[in-house]
Formats: C-alpha cells, sequence, structure tokens
C-alpha cells in the first residue's frame, strides 16, 4: 500500500530530524503522481523561525519545485497532525489529501500542545491572549481596489 509507504517515510524523516538535526519530531512529504517531490522537517529552533514546521517547510519545496503556489493533485504525508497554521498552509496550498500519524492529542502529551489556538480563533480580536486591535487609515481599501481593477489575477 503506496499510503503506508509515504507515511514511513514521513515518520522516519520525523525521527531523523530528532535524532541527527537538533530540530523537532515532525516530518512531511508532498507526492505527486506517486513519487515525492518534496520533504520537509520542522525546523522551528535549528533556524529560529516560528513558522518553519515541516509541512510548512515541504509545501515551500513543493511549489518551488512545481513553481506554482498552488499544489493541486497532490498529497501531503505528515506525522502528525497539523496544526492551524500547518492547516491553513495546506487549504491555501488546495493539496488533494492530507494523510497523517500522531493525532494532535498525541502531540500535547508531549509538549507540543496547540488546543490554545484553536480556542483563541473563536474569541472577538480584542478579547486574544494577544489583543488585536483595528485601525483604519485614509489608505486602508486601496490595495483591495488595486487588486479588483487588475486584469489578470491569480488566486
Amino acid at each position: 500500500m503506496k499510503e503506508l509507504m509515504f507515511m514511513k517515510i514521513a515518520v522516519d524523516v520525523a525521527l531523523e530530524n530528532v535524532l541527527t538535526n537538533g530540530g523537532g519530531p515532525f516530518g512531511a512529504v508532498v507526492v505527486r503522481n506517486g513519487q515525492i517531490i518534496s520533504v520537509g522537517r520542522n525546523q522551528v529552533t535549528t533556524i529560529n523561525d516560528p513558522t518553519a514546521h515541516a509541512e510548512v517547510q515541504a509545501i515551500r519545496a513543493a511549489c518551488h519545485y512545481m513553481n506554482d503556489f498552488q499544489l493541486t493533485g497532490c498529497e501531503l504525508y505528515t506525522s502528525c497532525e497539523p496544526c492551524p497554521m500547518c492547516l491553513g498552509a495546506i487549504f491555501w496550498a488546495r493539496l488533494q489529501k492530507v494523510y497523517y500519524a500522531c493525532t494532535k492529542e498525541d502531540a500535547a502529551k508531549i509538549g507540543f500542545d496547540d488546543q490554545f489556538i484553536y480556542s483563541q480563533l473563536d474569541l472577538p480580536p480584542d478579547k486574544r491572549s494577544i489583543p488585536m486591535f483595528r485601525i483604519l487609515p485614509d489608505n486602508t481599501y486601496l490595495p483591495f481596489n488595486a487588486w479588483i481593477q487588475k486584469p489578470h489575477k491569480n488566486y
């Protein structure tokens, strides 16, 4: 079964990342037409980038390989259920399917608990643990209006 093979590779990437790279216990691969086109590993602490999750790294590499910001027809295999940030990247990249091994509950048991982010999303912006406030300068809508007028858009 090809899905099991690709998942084993994603998990092996995660294990290698912990044992030899000093990174977190997460790995991911993007597959297109039965071939791995990119590999990602958690590099948050190794490159000091909070967005360098395995899924995001794999998506970035796959987009570079495909020369496109959309990964339609591609599948993601990840060693753990994606966090909210990675989930957003997955939807924006338009991946066809996502397969995961460990659950978010498994990750929480070893200190990677994203439940607080999920709960923050349901709060009004000004009530979040990092308060967010809207400011409206007079040029607020100029970029959106320019986009509306643009004849050839890439979504």
